[in-house]
């Protein structure tokens, strides 16, 4: 079992006497769409339910999960659905059921874990949902060869070695792991790349690599620089720093001013670390500190990350929930799901308290096999983190806010230039990327009132035998495959939309935006009437003449084209929607033509044969570092002149 954390229950309010459900009015039971049908169902699956700890799912007529809860006792916490009293939220959710589905659990920990699990993987409409919830990045020190990788890290802790963090962002850990290789001297190399070595690399000469690969410096020498940046990241910074700081002396003692001066900079690199950390707690070694702020209807948690008193950085979530529920309930539910598939620190310290704070440091604790500790401070430096949290939780939420309502208006004024009966809550923009036709991807991505749906972004290897340079028959196939599959999930856009009036981005688009002139609008259009959906707006986007950012026109069906004046904000807009599908069809096409590159090796570059192929592995060690080097890197390789290396270098880094 996987998970943690107590759903949002909307039921922890209500009670769990084990007695019969009282039902509505016999007469108004089964009548169709009414919210007796719901509670009839409850009722009988709640005679049915086992009166054992468990998780509960309530499923609507179309098989849809609405909501997943755990319970001590599912058939009480049933039994309480059917009574009356609740709020609008639950009167909806009930009204919605037609059946429910339950798994037992030996201990109400175990349903807890279950329930956080299964609410991260089904995404119920009426649960507290987490929106963003990928892998932090760590920093790794390796130890499964003899000279040690220092590394970032992201996802399942397979590699031998220490890990550090989690890091609040991958620029957070990239800047930290500049000044440490500056600070310790460590190579950052693959281990391919560090075989192959006859000189140091360019990263010795710019002193951020000991080049222990040519042997630049001793094993023990080596070592005692690992051993270092282990105690520095394990929270014994000041002991490194002394130990550096009497190092420089006595090289300033002795004469020996180079040694001073390559300690010097050891010193101001890990002053440059602990400088961008901003608080460093004394009293906390390990925790995580989490605040909510909750302002018109949105929910904001601040998560700061303390490892071994060091502060590693925060970051700000913006999770999707109900308008009516507590501040308490959101955090709750929140905190479950953040640490299903993630370790847990040694205390998480909380601006509110929550329901089941204790069973939910019992489920973290014997997921952790240690025990962990969940509190609401109220006093002294732990109480002053959280405060500190719940102002950047404040502040986010305020800027989320401002870009909010200047997304809705931009959207206003969108509809406003190009006709449409009401701002678009969904727009699917998109774009095809190729190479004379190889490699063809076509990708969409989502924009909605809160900006971009990176979740929903959606990719398409183009399948069909299509001449190069078909733009227009590829256009016909991903638009073909994105709504026919949207069309067979059984139900219809104006369903759609009026089942997710509340959410920020409905699953049907409003708008429809395509990279091209008239000949792509026409394929498009052609496309969509032939799935029996001509009403859907669609608009093309052509560059000019000279393809220069300002000089768009616009062309719609029915009417004649459109430009807009150079400084019209919709104009910067739809200019921001194109450049990030085509970002992202660019990204698409690379991943899958290097791909391809790697299936069928370095020979389908022009003038690459065996023996080149070899001299550049054996040069590189993998085809990875052949994709990083330099035109002057390749150029000093063995049989690779000037020219080809250009070629090489070309054949990566093509703009497509």
């Amino acid at each position: 079992m996987t998970g943690r954390q107590q759903d949002i229950d909307p039921s922890t309010a209500l009670r769990e006497e084990d007695e019969e459900p009282t039902l509505p009015d016999p007469d108004q039971r089964d009548e169709p769409g009414s919210p007796a049908a719901g509670y009839a169902a409850l009722a009988r699956y709640a005679k049915l339910a086992p009166p054992a700890p468990g998780v509960y799912r309530m499923i609507d007529a179309a098989g849809e999960v609405l909501y997943v809860g755990k319970a001590k006792s599912i058939r009480r916490r049933l039994a309480s659905y059917t009574r009356s009293g609740h709020d609008n939220r639950i009167a909806r959710m009930i009204a919605a059921t037609r059946s429910v589905e339950f798994v037992t659990t030996k201990t109400e920990t175990e349903a807890l874990l279950l329930e956080a699990n299964l609410i991260k993987r089904l995404r119920p409409r009426f649960n507290v949902l987490l929106r963003d919830d990928k892998s932090f990045p760590y920093i790794l020190i390796t130890s499964d060869h003899w000279a040690p990788q220092l590394l970032k890290h992201r996802g399942a802790r397979t590699r031998p070695g220490n890990y550090y963090g989690p890091f609040a962002s991958a620029g957070a850990v990239n800047r930290t792991l500049t000044a440490l290789q500056r600070a310790f001297l460590l190579r950052s190399c693959s281990d391919g790349f560090f075989e192959s070595r006859t000189r140091p690399c360019l990263l010795y000469q710019i002193k951020r690599c000991s080049a222990p690969c040519t042997h630049e410096i001793s094993f023990e020498a080596y070592a005692q620089l690992v051993r270092e940046a282990n105690e520095f990241l394990s929270g014994k910074s000041r002991k490194v720093q002394e130990q550096l700081a009497a190092e420089m002396e006595q090289a300033s003692a002795a004469l020996d001013f180079e040694r001073a001066a390559a300690l010097r900079d050891r010193l101001a690199a890990l002053s440059a670390v602990q400088a961008r950390q901003d608080i460093n707690p004394r009293g906390v070694e390990e925790a995580d500190v989490f605040a909510i702020h909750q302002e018109a209807g949105y929910n904001c948690i601040e998560v700061f990350f303390f490892r071994s008193g060091q502060n590693w950085g925060n970051r700000a979530y913006f999770p999707k929930a109900d308008r009516m529920l507590p501040a308490g309930e959101v955090l709750g539910a929140f905190l479950a799901q953040f640490y299903d598939d993630k370790p847990c620190p040694r205390s998480i310290l909380l601006s509110e308290d929550i329901p089941d704070r204790a069973l939910l440091a019992a489920a973290f604790s014997a997921k952790s096999g240690r025990k962990i500790e969940v509190a609401v401070p109220q006093r002294g430096e732990r109480r002053e983190l959280v405060q500190h949290a719940l102002l950047n939780a404040r502040q986010a939420l305020e800027r989320k806010l401002a870009e909010t309502a200047s997304q809705r208006s931009l959207l206003t004024a969108l509809a406003e230039r190009f006709g449409l009966p009401q701002p678009p809550r969904r727009i699917e923009v998109f774009d095809n990327s190729h190479i004379q036709g190889t490699n063809a991807v076509g990708a969409m991505i989502v924009a909605g009132p809160d900006g971009f749906v990176k979740n929903q972004y959606r990719k398409f290897n183009i399948r069909s035998d299509i001449s190069p340079g078909d733009d227009y028959a590829m256009m016909r196939e991903t638009l073909q495959r994105r709504f026919k599959r949207l069309l067979g999930e059984a139900r219809q856009p104006a369903q759609h939309a009026a089942e997710n009036e509340s959410s920020a981005v409905a699953p049907w688009p409003d708008l429809v935006l395509i990279d091209g002139g008239i000949g792509q609008l026409n394929a498009a259009r052609e496309t969509l009437q032939a799935l029996g959906l001509a009403e859907l707006p669609v608009i093309a986007v052509a560059k000019g003449p000279e393809r220069d950012a300002g000089n768009e026109t616009f062309f719609i069906t029915g009417r004649a084209p459109i430009k807009l004046a150079p400084r019209d904000p919709v104009l910067g807009f739809v200019q921001r929607l194109r450049d990030e599908a085509h970002r992202f069809a660019v990204g698409a096409h690379r991943t899958r033509r290097k791909k391809g590159i790697r299936e069928a090796g370095l020979q389908e570059i022009p003038g690459i044969g065996p023996s080149r192929k070899r001299a550049l592995l054996h040069h590189f060690g993998t085809l990875r570092e052949i994709e990083r080097a330099s035109a002057a890197d390749l150029a000093r390789v063995p049989g690779i002149s000037a020219e080809m290396a250009r070629k090489i270098y070309d054949f990566f880094h093509a703009q497509s």
